[in-house]
């Protein structure tokens, strides 16, 4: 659960920057936002996929 946590931090931190660099013209800063947006979306999914095929206790 930490990863999908973690990563959920990742997408609004990076959806932040993007705005920020919409705002502001900076593309440098907006392209980063996105691609930490991405980063934080592929290892939420990532954990929520690994949790999904424990096999149950």
């Amino acid at each position: 659960m930490d990863d999908r946590i973690e990563g959920a931090g990742k997408q609004a931190l990076g959806s932040i920057k993007e705005a920020i660099g919409k705002i502001t013209g900076d593309a440098a800063t907006q392209a980063e936002g996105a691609a930490e947006k991405a980063a934080g979306k592929a290892q939420s999914e990532r954990a929520s996929a690994s949790t999904q095929h424990r096999p149950k206790k």
